[in-house]
Formats: structure tokens, sequence, C-alpha cells
């Protein structure tokens, strides 16, 4: 396998994946306009439909503009021999091989925020603000940018120092220690992500005593389920959109609420969607996601480990020097149609998991608290009703409304 052959393959599978992604793009946009199936009529009426078509519209077009010009920065990045010059200038500071890799890694980010910021601001203060959904301000947005930047350099940084150290110091068996630390960085996450990471970004209060509480308390003592820590997040301070999420294990375990949701739902609502998330750790869904993840990244980062080392990566990029961030490069590139194919599989899964959690929340509550739940939900953020089923099949985590509907009515 020669240089140019890599660097044509690279490109081949960067336009492949480009014209895939819009073509289910086009497919689902075609849906658009489908009748609404009877079971969830009811959740628009005339004027908020033509709204959230209108809504699907606009951020399909902008979404089609926006990848036209990522996929045209890219080829002309390649074909300048863009990886080569970053390469060049980040060892102009340090012959270290961590130092060099932190700063062409780091540049290459910059570049990529720098030229993705108007398009986000774009998105969030024109579409978003247009719809009735944004409620960021402009020194929020770019205060949330500095915060992601520090996190970025503070913890990305120096997970990528450790991971080119012990590449340094054991070679090709560097893998497994780099997958013993993401591994150990993913578990840190799942208990601490909740108490150290988001209060960085949004204020979380406990959930007042009252008959909300008194409900979830209840509810919580029914099914043998422990919950000290059920706390209310100010995201309406960046979106009229409502979620909620379980997070951590055992004693770090909590429940968190949008503010939003606790306005849009009422309370038996709300308790039917903690019922949904309490069914995700009932049903052990968080473990088995951290079981699969663990093993597709072990596995990923022992083929890494079979080809990092071949200075073809780096020539098939124009670098003259071999180096591990490098071959990180071409190997996440030549490797991403794999990824696409894991994607998929975990996505399946997603769905999967999310009518378990249905139904354990039909079976030990109200599974028509919950539908009327999900239906205010989809009205309130302007969902797609009709999507393509090849759409839903490659990109979404969850079923369809009117999925989850028929399997809740079943």
């Amino acid at each position: 396998m020669t240089p140019t052959f890599l660097f044509e393959l690279i490109i081949t599978i960067l336009v492949l994946e480009f014209f895939f992604d819009k073509y289910l793009d086009y497919l689902n946009a075609k849906h658009f306009k489908d009748p609404v199936p009877k079971l969830i009529d009811d959740v628009y009426d005339e004027k908020e439909y033509l709204k959230s078509q209108n809504y699907k519209k606009e951020n399909y077009q902008f979404s089609f503009w926006t990848s036209i010009f990522s996929l045209v920065v890219l080829l002309l990045f390649f074909y300048f021999k863009g990886f080569a010059w970053i390469d060049e200038f980040a060892r102009s500071f340090s012959s270290n091989q961590i130092v060099v890799g932190l700063i062409f890694f780091g540049v290459i980010m910059l570049a990529n925020d720098i030229l993705t910021t108007p398009f986000s601001y774009y998105q969030t203060f024109v579409i978003e603000e247009k719809y009735g959904f944004n409620k960021s301000t402009p020194k929020l947005f770019f205060l949330d940018k500095l915060k992601g930047w520090f996190l970025s350099i503070l913890l990305g940084g120096s997970i990528l120092a450790l991971i080119i150290y012990f590449y340094q110091i054991t070679g090709e068996y560097f893998w497994i220690f780099t997958w013993l630390l993401i591994t150990l960085f993913t578990l840190f996450f799942t208990f601490f992500y909740s108490s150290i990471i988001v209060p960085l970004f949004n204020k979380q209060t406990p959930l007042e005593e009252g008959s909300l509480r008194s409900k979830i308390d209840a509810f919580a003592q029914k099914t043998g389920f422990t919950l000290d820590n059920i706390f209310v997040i100010d995201g309406s301070k960046r979106s009229t959109k409502a979620n909620a999420y379980f997070a951590g294990f055992g004693s770090k375990k909590r429940i968190v609420l949008y503010d939003t949701l606790i306005e849009d739902l009422n309370e038996d609502e709300i308790v039917a969607v903690l019922a949904h998330e309490i069914g995700h750790y009932k049903k052990k869904h968080v473990i088995y996601n951290m079981i699969l993840s663990t093993l597709i990244t072990g596995l990923t980062l022992y083929i890494l480990s079979l080809l990092i080392g071949n200075p073809i990566l780096a020539e098939a990029l124009s670098v003259k020097i071999p180096s591990f961030h490098i071959g990180l490069i071409a190997f996440g590139l030549l490797f991403s149609p794999i990824s696409e194919i894991t994607g998929i599989a975990m996505q399946y899964m997603s769905r999967q998991f999310e009518f378990e959690a249905d139904d354990f929340a039909k079976f030990h509550h109200n599974g028509n608290d919950l539908i009327s739940s999900l239906k205010k939900l989809s009205r309130k953020s302007l969902s797609n009703l009709t999507p393509h089923k090849a759409y839903v099949f490659f990109h979404y985590s969850h079923p369809p409304l009117l999925e989850r509907v028929q399997n809740l009515l079943a």
C-alpha cells in the first residue's frame, strides 16, 4: 500500500461519508410533511405544526450549507498539506514529542473552533432565537466557550500527554495502559460529572420539600430505589427546551430536573419521566453501556497499536517525520467507517433501552402520564413526528415518539 493510495482512500472515505449523510438528511426532509399518525396527531395544533415544519426546514438547510463548508475546508486542508504545516509549526517550539503533540492538537482544535463558532452563534442567536428557544446571551455564549477551552486544555491535554508518554515508554503495548486510563477516567466522570463539571456551567439546587418532592420520594420508596439527591438545574438560562437525567452510582447517584421540565409538566407527568430514568438504573443500562463502550475502546486501541508505528500513515498526510499524533489522525480517519458501524450498534441498543425504561415507568407508575409528558416535550421542542426510518436507524438514540406511544399502549 502506497502513501498516495492511502491518501486517496482517506479522501474517498470523507467524501462518501458526506454524501451518505446528506442523502439521509434528504430522505428525512422529504418526510417532514407526511401526515401525522392518529396516535400522536394531538401533539400540535395547526399553528404549532406549521411552526415545527418551518423549524425543521430551516435547520435542514442550515445543516446542509454548514456541512458543505466543512467538507470544502477539510479537503483544501488535505490537498494543501495542512497537517504537515501544523506539524512543522509545532516542532519549531520543541523537540519533545509530548509538547509537539499537545501543540499540534491544540492548533487544530483552536482553528476548528474559530471556524465553527460563527455557525454555532448563528444557530443559537438567529434560528433558536427565532423559534423561541434561546435564552442565552452573547456574554454567556462566549463564557461557555472559554470554560470549554479550559476543560479541553486541562483534561484533554492531560490525557493526551499521558497517552503519548505511555507510547514512548511501552511502544506497541501503550494501548493497555491507555485503555486503563480511559476506563478510569470514564468511571470518574460517571460518578462525579454532575457534581464537578455541571456546576461550572449551571446552578443546581436541591428540590424543595412539597407535593412534587413527596410524590417522587413515594415512588422511589415503592420501587426500592434509594434516592436522597434530587436537584433542579437552571436550564432556562440557555434554552426553553426541557430535560431530565440520571447520573452516578451508589451514594453519588442523583436525579437532575431542568427547571423548564417542572414548568412544562404536571407533577404526575414529572414522576413518570423520573420513573423512566429510574428504569434505566434498575435495568442496569448505565452499566451495560459502560461495559460495551469499554470493550469497543479496548478493541479500537488494540488495532491502533498495530498501525500507529507505520511510517506510511505520516507519508499519506505529507508529513516528513512519523509521530504518534500524526498516526493517530490518519488512523482516526481510516477507522471512521468502523466507528460508524459500532455507533449504529450502540444507537440500536440505546433505543431498546429506552423501550425498557418506558416499560418500567408504565408498570410501576402510569403509562398515560408518560405518554402525555412525551407529547408535551415533543411539542415544546418542535420535534419531528414523521422521521424517515433510515434516518432513525442511523442517527436516533431514542425511538421516535410514535413508536414509544405504541409501545406504552401495547
